[in-house]
């Protein structure tokens, strides 16, 4: 081959690549266009109807079962169909728009299609985390005053029914393997309003009764719209949801496929390593959920250094539960994917979020940008606004917001004389407008009239070798008022830590010697709840106290 020649087929090569390029430019702006386009839509059930006429054929869920044969498929258009079908079985067991119907179902096709169908009714749907049991059910049955209530029957070993008979539970019916069925003809028309409060999220309950949060098609639209905007997705990618769909994480993540057109693998039971073979299988290209996957993924990488854990996987997204910057740069170096870290909360299900475009810095630091529609405030004590840099109260206004609670005494409560909703959070807005977390203001530690932030000391402590997670907290101290105690996730191989080893760590990094941990608990696994396994610190402090 002459140097002409070579410089010849370089050149096509070249223009090869410029052309593939700018198609999937093309393709990635006309997806946004129309995804933009889309969350304009009032309603979730119009949202619905829209992309089934756009994509009917196109998959949107796929549910990964433990053997491959038994996985099964929904398309956009059988979405739109079979909700129908369903609504109208519903409508003829009683259900009609403003109807209270709470369901505990695990994550697969039947619950997302009679979520749907309670949508398309207009009807008040409580969602009920499926690992929840008499205390948790009863109190969400009797505060929403629920004239329905689905169950899944018997699932994994628990009878359900027997517990929705326990609490005297009205309307109860099993909706796991069947739904019910009608004629569409029967339905009145969808509802028109987006507005209208149409479902009552519960938060954790981890030091008292859970709140009922109210939240609008709306508000669960333009959540999803920020999740989705960010991520910069598009039709080839495959999404997964390994967490419940009762979590206010559902709608979001289904809002999501809904704008950009692509498809999420659903796995009604999560567990490592078994789970792998599903996300293979079907070529998963965005994972997580909160950063406890994240480190699971990690774990099961580590066992095969240098072979992909699951070879599609370009993105690992979450959010739910602070993020130690050691863990962003773990996944970059261990996995090869990028990191995309995000903030939420039931009363506002997307808040802010990492792109993909952002800076490693920014992605391993901060918890990315609010939306146009999200305004976020720091602000102090009294509620003025503070300068960037500056640390203070995380407040939330925007389209995302809830309505309040279920209980309005708490909603006077929790939002300010402005409108905007006080979160509990502590942080700051950087100069170009990121947001970051220092911690919980119940999670910021008082010794000896000093505030130490618990999140500063975990996020240093995450860099020592064998340690899996770790909470920081403060234990009642008759002398200092609090003291620092770490409680450290280990696993069985992993030398055990000790305190003078972690705090000698501390002080070389430059913690101040105030800050430094005075106990250390090593334990097997840290207590989490069931929903996006964030760890419960309340167990802790109440175990150590």
């Amino acid at each position: 081959m002459t140097d002409d020649t070579a410089r010849d087929d370089s050149a096509a090569g070249n223009a090869t690549d410029n052309a593939a390029g700018s198609a999937a430019d093309s393709a990635a702006d006309s997806a946004t266009r129309t995804a933009r386009d889309l969350e304009r839509s009032p309603t979730l059930w119009e949202l619905i109807t829209r992309r089934a006429a756009l994509t009917p054929g196109a998959p949107v869920l796929i549910e990964a079962a433990e053997h491959p044969a038994d996985d099964r498929t929904l398309t956009f258009g059988a979405l739109r169909d079979r909700a129908e079908r369903v609504a109208a079985g519903l409508y003829g067991m009683g259900v009609r728009p403003g109807t209270v119907v709470a369901w505990q179902l695990p994550t697969r096709l039947e619950t997302v299609l009679l979520s749907v169908a309670l949508a398309r009714i207009g009807a008040v749907q409580s969602p009920v985390i499926p690992f929840y049991r008499d205390r948790e059910v009863g109190f969400a049955l009797r505060e929403s005053k629920a004239e329905f209530f689905a169950v899944p029957g018997v699932w994994r070993g628990y009878d359900h029914t027997a517990m929705a008979e326990r609490l005297d539970a009205r309307g109860v019916f099993e909706a796991y393997e069947s739904l019910p069925d009608g004629d569409p003809a029967v339905l009145p028309p969808p509802p028109a309003s987006g507005t209208d409060v149409r479902w009552i999220y519960w938060t954790s309950g981890t030091t008292s009764d859970p709140k009922g949060v109210l939240h609008t098609d709306r508000s669960l639209i333009a959540g999803g719209s920020c999740l989705a905007h960010a991520l910069r997705l598009g039709p080839a990618d495959i999404g997964s949801m390994a967490f419940p769909f009762a979590h206010i994480a559902g709608p979001d993540y289904t809002v999501m496929l809904l704008l950009y057109g692509f498809p999420a693998v659903l796995f009604e039971k999560f567990a490592m390593p078994d789970a792998l073979a599903g996300y293979r299988r079907h070529g998963v290209t965005i994972a997580g959920g909160s950063t406890a996957f994240y480190s699971m993924f990690l774990t099961e990488q580590r066992k095969a250094p240098g072979v992909p854990l699951i070879p599609t996987l370009r993105l690992l997204a979450g959010g739910g539960a602070p993020k130690p910057p050691e863990i962003y740069h773990a996944v970059v170096r261990e996995l090869g994917c990028q990191l995309t870290h995000g903030y939420g909360m039931t009363e506002v299900p997307m808040i802010t979020m990492g792109s993909p475009l952002d800076s490693a810095e920014h992605l391993a630091t901060t918890e990315g940008r609010p939306p146009a529609g999200m305004s976020v405030r720091v602000t102090g004590p009294d509620g003025v606004p503070l300068p960037a840099g500056t640390d203070g109260e995380v407040r939330l206004r925007g389209e995302a917001v809830c309505q309040g609670y279920l209980n309005r005494d708490q909603s006077a409560e929790v939002f300010d004389a402005d409108g905007y909703l006080i979160t509990g959070d502590l942080g700051h807005l950087t100069e170009d407008g990121y947001l970051v977390l220092t911690g919980r203001g119940k999670d910021v530690i008082i010794r000896k009239g000093e505030n130490i932030s618990a999140k500063e000391i975990e996020d240093l402590m995450h860099r020592i070798p064998g340690i899996g997670d770790v909470a920081v907290i403060g234990l009642p101290d008759p002398e200092r008022g609090e003291r620092v105690c770490a409680v450290v996730e280990q696993g069985p191989a992993a030398d055990p830590l000790t305190l003078s080893r972690v705090t000698a760590y501390l002080r070389a990094e430059g913690l101040a010697t105030h800050k430094l941990p005075e106990q250390l608990e090593l334990v097997d696994a840290l207590p989490r709840n069931d929903a996006l396994r964030k760890v419960l610190k309340y167990k802790l402090r109440e175990r150590y106290a």
